[in-house]
């Protein structure tokens, strides 16, 4: 059996007023959203999905459960998310319009599963190779995709920020289920864009190299406060291990 050893850690930045990231970290399971929607329904939305996800969790986690199902559950829990925050502005319609992105990674014997809405990245550290394991959800990403601009024109580019595909209650989600071979020292890290948007991947790799966990995520989020902090910034770093891990879920962020 293999585990997550993780360390979590959510900070506001330097130019936001509130937290409206969320994460979670356990031994099986991490997550991280990015919430959005003025008048704090963003911070409304990213709980909603890391509270529905951890619920979940206890069924899709159970080692009683074969992997077929567990991976079914697993990602049956972003349409759990989706009408979760449908019914949530149906109740309070000045919610209307918040939404919330989801990248989230599930351990399962030696296997990683990546659930992915949005622009919150997923990268896995293997020896000297780090990679990004997930696929933004932007324009950008689709224009990038098409041939359309180059990696040089992002920075400067009007629609660099404009998500394709979020979580907002309103339905239609096809996601697919990659799965990734895990290797006992694979290190994961999954962040909001607050992370992503600020640091290159080269830097990132950099920093979360050689450290601890805990000395990797303070590396991390130094940096974004170095280079201005723009946005909330959250990062949920995980070691595959072969020794047994705390059953605990660190949450972190809006969904504290």
């Amino acid at each position: 059996m293999s585990y997550f050893a993780t360390s979590a850690r959510s900070a506001v930045g330097l130019v936001r007023s509130g937290n409206e990231d969320s994460g979670l970290a356990s031994s099986h399971l991490l997550a991280v959203a990015d919430g959005m929607g003025g008048h704090a329904a963003g911070e409304v939305a990213s709980k909603i999905a890391i509270t529905t996800l951890s619920e979940l969790s206890a069924i899709f986690t159970n080692p009683e459960i074969d992997s077929e199902s567990a991976d079914d559950i697993y990602l049956n829990a972003s349409h759990e998310i989706d009408q979760a925050l449908k019914v949530e502005v149906a109740e309070n319609p000045q919610l209307a319009g918040m939404g919330t992105t989801l990248t989230s990674l599930f351990l399962r014997d030696n296997s990683v599963a990546l659930l992915h809405i949005g622009d919150s990245r997923a990268y896995r550290l293997r020896g000297n190779s780090f990679e990004q394991l997930s696929v933004d959800h932007t324009v950008i990403q689709e224009l990038l995709n098409q041939g359309a601009i180059s990696e040089s024109d992002i920075a400067t580019h009007p629609q660099r920020s404009v998500l394709t595909q979020v979580l907002m209650g309103e339905g239609n989600l096809e996601l697919p289920l990659p799965v990734f071979e895990g290797k006992i020292k694979d290190r994961y890290l999954v962040c909001s864009d607050g992370l992503s948007s600020v640091l290159t991947d080269k830097e990132m790799k950099s920093l979360i190299k050689g450290k601890d966990r805990d000395e990797a995520v303070n590396a991390l989020i130094d940096a974004t406060y170095i280079n201005g902090a723009p946005d909330n910034v959250t990062v949920v770093i995980a070691d595959l291990v072969e020794e047994e891990q705390p059953t605990t879920t660190e949450k972190i962020g809006a969904a504290q």
